[in-house]
């Protein structure tokens, strides 16, 4: 618990960080045709719910629940408040969102990452209000269910903790680039869609393969924290 307050502790520091280089985004503001916005939002929004009654049923199990809860979503909001600029109308940036993937599954983190994402759009003017589903769908859907599926997956076959860890949390802020590629493309073929895409994901993986790898040992070091300090409650979520 100790930890955790102490994680949480650094979320005004993130803020103060992130806010003075706030020129790089996620897919930003009026970036994407009108047609392609309500689409992507359109998607996002059954995630979402099923989020939000994931959620419900794993408070009213445990309410101690909502402080790993908050943690995950602090956890995400400082990683994805780091940026680098990538491409016209994009960033690399870490996503920190399989931590919570590996701890909840990969539902509630649709309803945490749509929080970190608003108000990152409202506050820190990253990303928008008009390319928040888009944004959602990459960050807060794709990667989650990339991040939990390889957990699972690396647990079932008896991999050692830190390397599914690490692997769930690598592999969840790839997938969440190589979507932000075909949102991209998809709006912006080109002269074709794979011709876009390919370049998309070329420009990106210079920036997303290292930090993904960063990640991926900073979510190991965080859930070896967690596996000391609230080992029982992580048994009880069946994580380990």
């Amino acid at each position: 618990m100790k930890k955790t307050l102490i994680t949480l502790s650094f979320l005004p520091l993130a803020l103060w960080l992130a806010t003075s280089s706030a020129s790089a985004m996620h897919i930003a503001e009026g970036f994407l045709p009108g047609r392609w916005a309500v689409a992507w939002g359109a998607v996002a929004l059954p995630f979402i719910a099923a989020g939000l009654l994931a959620i419900r049923k794993k408070v009213e199990l445990d309410p101690k629940v909502k402080v790993l809860l908050a943690m995950a979503g602090a956890f995400a909001f400082v990683l994805s408040a780091l940026k680098i600029p990538s491409v016209t109308g994009s960033c690399s940036h870490p996503t920190g969102v399989g931590l919570g993937a590996i701890l909840f599954g990969a539902a509630p983190m649709a309803v945490l990452g749509t929080i970190v994402l608003l108000f990152q759009a409202l506050l820190l003017a990253h990303g928008g209000l008009t390319t928040l589903g888009a944004n959602v769908f990459s960050m807060a859907i794709v990667g989650p269910f990339v991040s939990y599926f390889a957990y699972r997956l690396l647990k079932r076959a008896k991999a050692p903790a830190a390397v599914s860890v690490f692997v769930a949390a690598f592999l969840g802020d790839l997938m969440t680039y190589v979507t932000t590629s075909f949102q991209l493309s998809a709006a912006f073929p080109g002269e074709s869609f794979l011709f876009s895409l390919g370049k998309f994901m070329s420009i990106f993986a210079l920036t997303q393969l290292p930090l993904a790898v960063a990640e991926g040992i900073l979510t190991v070091v965080v859930f070896n924290v967690l596996e000391k300090y609230n080992g029982e409650q992580l048994q009880a979520l069946k994580v380990i």
